[in-house]
């Protein structure tokens, strides 16, 4: 089709499909330019700040931004700053741009961003009392009498072990945020993955973004064999780093959305509450004593080690009450402890010690249906659940950084250029 006819036929249909302008894109005249100028304002609205200077070379500063608590203390620190040589044509300007999309510190910009939206979204499924667990279910996943259909889901595997969007993506999410629903922590873990996607694109992106397949939920079995974007055929690139020894080295912005679990050490028959053999998370937040703590202990395997003797000694206190432990060590209830034998008081006094570690108290997960807390707390919980078994920590496979990174990247340039190319168009 001959440029003028394209362009004509672009502006005549651009204001009834948002599709139709994303596909012009890259095909009318000039559109590489419209994606190329929008590079430098999606890095400026991450946190870079873009400078030019009488300079041969350019000079880059990113920082140590994982370690940071937020953008602007970032910036504050000096942090995310380039310049740029003033005699440098656009061309050049915009290829040196494209270098910084992968920089460590811009992809720690978009932690920044990525743990709001988890800590949104994991606050919208905590704060919704219709969303729960139960052993007895019909189904892996229960969607109540009205069906799956009803809250905007279709099934593709039997005995509820597989479901993806039926309708948007948005209003399939909407309902574990406001409908009645329930599930084990191991969909609670996927959904608060993927709800998060939707409040890092906002509803209409998400929409649009991601095919049904790619929002598959259900056994992580399951999963690989769908289009998930969490762990099936569009997953991507994987970072496998289950100890965190890497991911402490880069920082506390580092584990935002990070999936993982606090699974059982002994074999499965040292189990008393099968369905508290693991508590599948996903990281909110993490302090900057937590993250050094973990840094100067070598990541989980330490705190492994902890746990085994917050375990043992914990095996040295019987006494009754379904949580006790957790009101003794999470909830630190002042009657409780001091009503403990004398002989018990050293014991709780060592435990304390152990659990005051920034790690247990700062390093804060969410894990459904018992909201976002310490994992200290869920260490506590579980020595009532499951008293004959230590328990470890192991954070899950994930693409935040790689696939989903990228592809978040993308998103956000189609939409800057398409908007451009029907702002262009209405003006012709």
């Amino acid at each position: 089709m001959p440029r003028a006819r394209l362009r004509s036929w672009c502006r005549a249909h651009a204001a009834g499909a948002a599709l139709v302008a994303l596909l012009c894109v890259g095909s009318v005249a000039g559109s590489e330019a419209d994606a190329a100028d929008c590079l430098q304002p999606l890095l400026e609205r991450l946190g870079w700040q873009i400078d030019v200077a009488a300079i041969d070379a350019p000079r880059v500063h990113g920082g140590p931004v994982c370690e940071r608590a937020d953008l602007r203390q970032a910036q504050a620190a000096g942090d995310l700053r380039v310049e740029l040589p003033r005699a440098w044509a656009a061309d050049q300007r915009q290829r040196f741009l494209q270098t910084l999309v992968d920089d460590p510190a811009t992809v720690c910009a978009y932690a920044f961003v990525l743990g709001e939206a988890t800590r949104r979204a994991a606050t919208q499924l905590q704060d919704n009392p219709g969303y729960r667990f139960s052993a007895l279910q019909l189904g892996w996943i229960g969607f109540g009498v009205g069906g799956s259909r009803a809250q905007g889901w279709e099934g593709f595997r039997s005995l509820g072990r597989g479901y993806q969007p039926a309708g948007s993506n948005s209003a399939a999410l909407q309902a574990f945020y406001d409908g009645r629903v329930r599930s084990e922590c191991g969909v609670g873990r996927q959904v608060a993955q993927l709800a998060t996607q939707r409040e890092l694109y906002g509803d209409a992106a998400f929409d649009t973004a991601f095919t049904p397949g790619e929002l598959s939920i259900g056994t992580f079995l399951t999963l690989h064999d769908t289009d998930s974007i969490l762990l099936g055929h569009h997953a991507g690139e994987f970072l496998a780093d289950g100890k965190a020894v890497r991911t402490a080295q880069r920082g506390r912005q580092a584990f935002m959305g990070a999936p993982g679990f606090i699974e059982h050490v002994f074999d499965r028959v040292y189990l008393d509450d099968i369905n508290n053999q693991a508590e599948n998370f996903v990281i909110v937040d993490v302090s900057a004593a937590a993250v050094d703590a973990l840094r100067s202990h070598g990541g989980f395997a330490y705190y492994d080690r902890i746990n085994h003797r917050i375990w043992e000694l914990a095996s040295r206190m019987p006494g009754p009450g379904l949580r006790r432990f957790e009101r003794l060590l999470a909830e630190r209830d002042p009657e409780l402890r001091a009503a403990l034998p004398a002989d018990q008081q050293p014991l709780l006094a060592e435990l304390d010690r152990l659990l005051d570690d920034p790690f247990y108290r700062e390093f804060v997960i969410y894990v459904h249906p018992r909201g976002i807390r310490p994992v200290g707390y869920y260490i506590a919980r579980l020595l009532d659940r499951n008293p004959r078994t230590p328990f470890a920590f192991e954070l899950g496979l994930h693409n935040l950084h790689t696939t989903l990174y990228r592809r978040w990247i993308d998103t956000q340039l189609r939409q800057c250029a398409a908007a451009t190319i029907y702002s262009q168009t209405e003006q012709r």
